[in-house]
């Protein structure tokens, strides 16, 4: 049987590791432990490309299946990858898939992303996150290569996360997205 003093320094440096990494992950954010498949995804804000942007959030699509898709303009593999998420916004939209592209282009080119939409007829809505690449929704979603892409639950937990472009239209992404909007719906 342990004594009490020894208990006592054992139990404190317990506490003294958990406030560590508690203040660790407050200070280096996903660094010391990335974000990814099982996580809940983090809310974050950005802004509509509207006339008078308004701010959304990830909030406002709570028990929804949701595809978020960080791209910029410039970046070659997020236009190869783009129509295959048209596509499988067009057959998925009418039962409930939420896509939503997130620009990280500079500060200022809403123009320029409004015109990349319209040239490849992107129907979804996108969002500017007005901090570029070095922007909160990059930081939050640990995105350090373009495209990034992370597929949301209803339950609000992220089920797939990849780096780079893909086929969304492949019958495994089709049939992934197919299981989640089969899944209830989460009450509030």
């Amino acid at each position: 049987m342990i004594d009490r003093p020894r208990l006592a320094i054992v139990l404190a440096v317990i506490g003294l590791v958990g406030a560590a990494f508690m203040a660790g992950k407050r200070y280096l954010g996903n660094e010391l432990s990335p974000l990814g498949v099982g996580d809940e995804a983090p809310n974050f804000k950005a802004a509509t490309l509207d006339s008078t942007p308004r701010v959304k959030t990830l909030a406002e699509y709570k028990g929804k299946v949701v595809m978020i898709n960080i791209w910029a303009t410039w970046c070659k593999p997020c236009v190869v990858e783009m129509p295959s998420i048209e596509q499988l916004h067009q057959a998925y939209a009418p039962r409930g898939l939420k896509v939503i592209a997130v620009s990280v282009d500079e500060p200022g080119t809403d123009e320029l992303i409004r015109e990349f939409a319209k040239r490849y007829a992107l129907t979804f809505e996108i969002l500017h996150d007005e901090g570029g690449q070095a922007g909160p929704v990059s930081k939050l979603y640990d995105a350090t290569r373009y495209p990034e892409t992370v597929i949301i639950g209803r339950d609000g937990i992220i089920r797939k996360k990849l780096s780079g472009a893909t086929d969304w239209n492949s019958p495994v992404n089709r049939a992934l997205i197919e299981r989640l909007l089969e899944e209830n719906p989460v009450a509030d």
